[in-house]
């Protein structure tokens, strides 16, 4: 689209020209030849506390990358249309969305060129031109993926869907191209495709499709897998809609509590923290309801992946997805939520207990507790450990005060700065974006991290981390730097103050840069292996150890300050809020392990599920869960990680057991020690999957990982945390 003319006035002086003019809500002067800035005023009013008058402290006294993220960026077209345009990301290809049929033709094209290269007696190890393959359509598919789902303009949104169709469609042209297959794997069998390891991990990804298989049987594991996708987005979408019932069906005493349209009531959610309890109750079983429809796209996607595996030479669809990972089998990850469940049984007792009890205070006439209960009442503890509202801690964590508090763990730890750099007109994809540039004090440039951090019409309320370009070390002996996106739905920024983040959001903040700092800290060779690209119980475990950096009170310490007055937050309260975010931590480990559980079930070994997914779900809260199973109910009906995460689920308690060993035995004592993050990066990090994760943990941890040794460090961690939440009670009760 042509853009309309902008009127620029320029008022010229015999030396060179002023520009005056509201940049990220501050006035700025501008010397246009020494580009020289003076601040000359805040915008930000009093608006929290009580309200008195500051006058010793200013805003100035923030980092420039602080201050930097304290303001919302916006757009500035007359500053703009001086200054030469590009494309997304920086790429010229992109300043049009017409731009993408230009890079998927070319990805088409190099593709094309490397096929013929890998089946013609190619001069180079095999390694060489698949990992090229691989960054050649990721380059594309990555970008045009984060786009499809990020970018404001339907245009720009459509042709980076279309780019995310062909390449779909060579990607699945190349898992069947016969001659590649074979030309990799003959080049394993002489020993000269180069890194054994990433040439098993290519032909592992031949493998899942089935092309080492009779033509018939390649042909049911194609359709198979058309199906599973078809079956799992429906069920996906069908899981998160709200359930519209006739409103006789709702006690009369409760209905104000759910929204209505004409005679029906919409139950949008379980309404897990509403203080009624029947109001509760009757979410709980509305929205949970079985519902067949969910329950036969579940038990065809549960089936069809079940005959997929079994074609392809597995005994269950969960040995095929957890191949290749940390625990490499499923019988491992069984083993390890069975010894979880026994050390969690006991500690999970005590927080029902406690819950029971509260709930008896508040509704003497109810004495069992509900699955619709648990969340209600640890969110009621933690605002009583709390001792103050949940909003009373969000000034002493602006989203500038948070970010220095990164930039300050990035330097201790890895001697890294985290740059705010302006952008050229173009190359975001809305005017609210930031850039970082990661820089380390010897390496340099590291990388590029965008941060798209606030809410906006159409955009994903969802915190996520997106690789645009992974890194690899090019022909030249340079490296080919990673580009990120990480993503939030804050909301301020504007002229009344910063965005102010939640206990919760800091930590979802840190743990999705932990994600960005896995790919700008590591430099494998091959980009099929970088940062972030690796199995998926090792891809979490950075990002949940910077859960624990965000847990610490000798690291909050600082950073949390007051976005107006600069003052510490106080220790009580930073004791209360540390302690806080463990409370009733074993009963919500044992519903994760629960999950897993269920995820394995489903998946395992003797899944055959039609009719029965709910029987399936019952036996398995009987054995692994201390609250029972709420009759007329099907929850899994809901559960959408079933289909992202299948026979998965469990990773993020594997990544919780490797991150605590990693934080208990190298961080606990000091958090900010430069050898022990020196040793991070270059024990773990650096790595990303081009090491198998099982001797990358156990010679960075110096001792074997096993399901035993995960198991019983999660029970270690909550103990911990238990003598934590133990001393804070004796210091508040003085």
């Amino acid at each position: 689209m042509r853009r309309s003319l902008k009127t620029v006035v320029l008022i010229q002086y015999t030396e060179y020209f002023l520009f005056i003019y509201v940049c990220k809500n501050l006035f700025y002067l501008f010397d246009i030849n020494k580009f020289k800035m003076k601040l000359l005023k805040p915008t930000w009013p009093i608006r929290f506390g009580h309200r008195k008058k500051v006058t010793n402290r200013s805003v100035s006294t923030w980092s420039p990358l602080a201050t930097a993220f304290n303001t919302r960026p916006t757009s500035r077209p007359m500053f703009d249309s001086m200054r030469e345009r590009t494309g997304l990301f920086n790429k010229p290809e992109l300043i049009s969305f017409e731009g993408f049929a230009n890079l998927k033709e070319q990805a088409i094209s190099t593709t094309d060129q490397l096929i013929e290269e890998a089946t013609s007696n190619p001069t180079r190890p095999m390694v060489e031109i698949f990992d090229e393959l691989s960054d050649t359509l990721c380059k594309v598919a990555d970008l045009a993926e984060f786009v499809r789902i990020a970018h404001p303009q339907s245009h720009f949104a459509s042709a980076a869907e279309d780019a995310c169709i062909s390449v779909s469609g060579v990607v699945e042209k190349l898992n069947t191209h016969k001659g590649l297959y074979e030309a990799l794997r003959d080049s394993v069998r002489r020993g000269t495709s180069g890194d054994q390891h990433l040439a098993e991990l290519f032909l592992f990804d031949f493998e899942q499709s089935g092309i080492q298989l009779a033509e018939s049987r390649r042909r049911q594991v194609v359709a198979l897998n058309d199906l599973i996708l078809q079956t799992g987005q429906r069920f996906m979408a069908g899981a998160a809609k709200p359930r519209r019932v006739p409103r006789s069906a709702v006690p009369a005493n409760v209905r104000q509590f759910f929204s209505s349209e004409g005679d029906d009531i919409i139950v949008s959610g379980v309404y897990a923290e509403c203080g009624e309890a029947a109001a509760r109750e009757a979410a709980y079983r509305l929205y949970l309801a079985p519902d067949a429809s969910q329950h036969s796209l579940l038990a065809t996607t549960l089936e069809a992946r079940h005959e997929m595996a079994s074609i392809c030479g597995f005994q269950s669809y969960a040995d095929r997805a957890i191949k290749a990972s940390t625990m490499e089998t499923s019988a491992n990850v069984r083993q390890f939520l069975d010894i979880l469940s026994d050390n969690l049984y006991d500690r999970a007792k005590i927080d029902f207990d406690a819950m029971l009890k509260m709930k008896k205070q508040e509704t003497p006439y109810l004495d069992q507790l509900m699955c619709w209960d648990t969340p209600y009442f640890t969110h009621k503890a933690k605002t009583q450990l709390l001792n103050v509202a949940n909003s009373d801690f969000s000034p002493y964590f602006s989203l500038g005060g948070c970010m220095e508090g990164l930039n300050m763990l990035c330097e201790e730890l890895y001697g890294i700065s985290l740059k705010a750099e302006e952008m050229l007109p173009g190359e975001s994809w809305s005017p609210d974006v930031y850039k970082l540039g990661v820089v380390h004090e010897s390496e340099g440039l590291l990388g590029y991290i965008y941060c798209d951090l606030y809410e906006r019409p159409g955009k994903p309320h969802q915190d996520c981390h997106f690789t645009i370009q992974g890194g690899k070390l090019l022909p030249d002996g340079s490296y080919q730097n990673p580009i990120v996106v990480v993503m939030l739905s804050l909301s301020g920024g504007h002229r009344s103050g910063p965005a102010l983040l939640s206990a919760g959001g800091v930590d979802n903040l840190f743990h999705e840069v932990g994600h960005a700092l896995h790919s700008m800290l590591g430099r494998a060779t091959h980009q099929h292996v970088s940062g972030t690209r690796c199995a998926t119980d090792l891809a979490e475990v950075p990002s949940v150890l910077m859960e624990y950096f965000a847990s610490s009170p000798q690291v909050i310490r600082r950073f949390a300050r007051h976005f107006q007055t600069r003052e510490p937050m106080p220790e009580d309260m930073l004791h209360r809020l540390c302690a806080s975010k463990h409370l009733f931590g074993a009963s919500e480990m044992q519903l994760q392990v629960f999950y897993s559980a269920l995820d394995q079930h489903y998946h395992g070994p003797d899944a055959s599920h039609r009719g029965s997914t709910t029987e399936v779900l019952q036996r398995v809260q009987k054995q692994y869960y201390g609250l029972p199973y709420v009759e007329n109910t099907a929850w899994q009906h809901r559960f959408s990680h079933l289909i992202g995460y299948g026979a998965k689920y469990y990773s993020y308690l594997i990544s919780r057991g490797i991150a605590w060993s990693v934080w208990h035995k190298y961080f606990q004592q000091q958090p900010l020690c430069r050898s022990a993050g020196e040793n991070l990066r270059q024990g773990l990090l650096r790595h990303g999957g081009a090491v198998p994760p099982q001797k990358l943990l156990r010679d960075y941890l110096q001792e074997d990982v096993t399901p035993n040794t995960l198991a019983n460090a999660l029970a270690e961690e909550l103990d911990h945390h238990k003598d934590h939440l133990d001393t804070v009670f004796k210091i508040l009760q003085k």
